[in-house]
């Protein structure tokens, strides 16, 4: 039986028992049931007892394995939160750096651009000079062969 099942039988015992005449609501118990239900009940009690201590310890262990391990989600996610933060301060860096480095390439590619195209004019400048300087002499060249032809 469980202990509140067995004082229940002791209170069930005295408020069942005859009471006893002229002695001021004194009751007349039968003692071997009643010692039995003690006896029964002291039996219990421990028993019952230690199991609420268990209980409780166990609460005790089951609340700081909870706490440690909520300790333990917290600490790993600051770790990640931290992770991340610095990841997001990479990144930002990569794509700053990244941005200098295309800015360097446009301004490269636009001085290679028109250093290319002076070249070129420059080329092309001196080859019409040769050209023009040719196409001269060749006039006169022909200039002079028909003077001659003439002259013949």
């Amino acid at each position: 039986m469980r202990v509140d099942e067995l004082i229940n039988e002791l209170h069930d015992m005295i408020a069942d028992a005859k009471a006893v005449p002229l002695t001021g609501g004194k009751v007349m118990v039968d003692a071997e049931k009643f010692f039995d239900a003690l006896e029964e009940l002291q039996d219990t009690l421990p028993a019952e007892v230690r199991q609420a201590k268990n209980i409780v310890a166990d609460r005790g262990q089951i609340i700081a394995e909870a706490k440690k391990e909520s300790e333990d989600i917290i600490r790993a996610a600051e770790e990640r939160k931290k992770a991340m933060i610095e990841e997001s301060e990479i990144m930002r860096a990569a794509k700053a750096e990244a941005t200098e480095l295309l800015n360097e390439v446009k301004s490269k590619s636009a001085e290679m651009r028109k250093a290319a195209n002076d070249y070129v004019e420059n080329i092309m400048k001196k080859t019409d000079d040769a050209i023009t300087a040719q196409l001269t002499e060749l006039r006169k060249t022909r200039q002079n062969l028909r003077i001659t032809k003439k002259s013949n």
